[in-house]
């Protein structure tokens, strides 16, 4: 792995439960883990525009390859997801890259808003 190819900073997300001051339960996104990345993979073959309600939109992907680490491990693909230039990233797939643990590399999709 490329180290000076880290240069992207990126922030690993979890859903939680939160209690408010009134002691009510809610689901909220907070910040897990704040690493640099290698962000690769734009325009994938699956990134595209499409029609959505009469409008174009954006229906893009990307890579996150960050270096191996229990927190990124523990990483999971139902319970995370990524914050990339202020853009939300759902996680798609987690590839351990032949489990040497070195790195790890996250398929993204961009959340529509």
């Amino acid at each position: 792995m490329n180290v000076a190819a880290l240069r992207s900073k990126v922030t690993f997300q979890k859903n939680e439960t939160v209690t408010d001051k009134y002691g009510n339960h809610k689901n909220a996104w907070t910040d897990y883990y704040t690493c640099f990345a290698t962000i690769g993979g734009e325009g994938l073959a699956s990134s595209k525009e499409e029609q959505v309600a009469g409008t174009t939109v954006e229906d893009f992907s990307m890579t996150v390859t960050v270096r191996y680490c229990s927190k990124a491990a523990a990483v999971t693909s139902t319970g995370f997801r990524v914050m990339f230039l202020g853009e939300i990233y759902n996680i798609e797939n987690i590839d351990h890259m032949n489990f040497r643990k070195k790195s790890l590399k996250f398929t993204c999709r961009k959340e529509r808003r």
